[in-house]
């Protein structure tokens, strides 16, 4: 593990807390995910700087950030992009969509109709678009940080289980504390907003980064271990959806995130325990008699989680 690599972790975590005050387990669980090559889904209220997040992030590396804010009327074009007839050359040209950004703000995606939120889809797992037969490369590091209110239902179209599962963590804001509030306003007076973040690294510094993360290792007993906790949400009668093949994936390459943060070239237990909720907990479906009962699916599956067999 190189010193520069964390070294620019850690320049990276202060610019953002900085400006985004008072939820460094936040940011760290975004910096997990976008160093394991994953997406964020943020479901909060309103006004708890969802945004401010996304874009300060974006600064921060230095890359080029996008937001298409999503309404029952955006169309999957908006998105991807389109084809225009030039009649100068009698060609069609490919006019890119909000999706041509390196960090990509879908913010309130659970507006749209589901047309249009099915358009992120081949995106957000492969890296491209395909517009009229032709496929368009997305530049890298490639993100999509979403957001959606959990309040509002009225005009909203909840996301399908199968986009759900491509997210690879759901994270949660909160409201900030009395003091932590009153430190915003206060770097708000003194001029700290996230249009003033200025970057302490690059893309390559963050591609190089994700390299870094895929070769943390990771010993077949922990593997095994995350195969019981995903089996265990399985057969949870509780659950008539248990997690998926890719939530595996999504917890080994979260935990290998969380290891380098934590300034280690091998995952432990300890990383599996601290990412598994962020993982798994918005791919899991309530069983409809669960749901009549009222249960706590963050509940069910912690309690899952401590029922796994640690390895040694």
């Amino acid at each position: 593990m190189e010193e520069k690599e964390i070294t620019l972790v850690e320049k990276l975590k202060t610019n953002i807390n900085q400006v985004f005050v008072g939820k460094e387990d936040v940011v760290e669980n975004l910096l997990v995910c976008l160093f394991a090559g994953g997406h964020v889904l943020l479901e909060d209220v309103p006004g708890v700087g969802k945004t401010t997040l996304a874009s300060t992030l974006a600064k921060s590396m230095g890359c080029s950030f996008g937001r298409i804010s999503f309404t029952p009327d955006t169309l999957p074009g908006d998105v991807a992009g389109v084809s225009v007839y030039n009649m100068k050359t009698g060609e069609f040209e490919y006019r890119p969509g909000a999706v041509m950004h390196q960090i990509l703000l879908a913010d309130e995606i659970n507006r749209t109709a589901p047309k249009t939120q099915a358009s992120l889809l081949e995106a957000m797992a492969e890296g491209q678009v395909t517009v009229d037969g032709e496929v368009h490369i997305l530049p890298r590091p490639f993100m999509v940080i979403a957001t959606q209110n959990p309040v509002e239902f009225l005009g909203t179209y909840p996301l399908p289980e199968a986009q759900m599962d491509r997210f690879m963590m759901r994270l949660s804001i909160g409201y900030p504390d009395r003091s932590q509030e009153i430190r915003m306003a206060a770097q708000a007076l003194a001029g700290r907003t996230p249009d003033k973040t200025e970057a302490v690294c690059g893309t390559e510094d963050v591609l190089a980064i994700r390299e870094a993360v895929c070769r943390v290792s990771v010993q077949e007993p922990l593997l095994g271990y995350m195969e019981d906790i995903i089996t265990l949400t399985r057969q949870e009668s509780r659950f008539v959806l248990g997690a998926s093949p890719r939530a595996v994936l999504a917890l080994m390459r979260a935990s290998q995130g969380r290891a380098f943060l934590q300034r280690r070239d091998y995952v432990k237990p300890d990383d599996v325990k601290a990412v598994a909720m962020q993982v798994l907990l918005h791919r899991l479906v309530l069983s409809p008699e669960a749901k009549l009962q009222k249960a706590d699916g963050a509940g069910i599956l912690k309690s899952l989680i401590l029922k796994a067999k640690v390895p040694v």
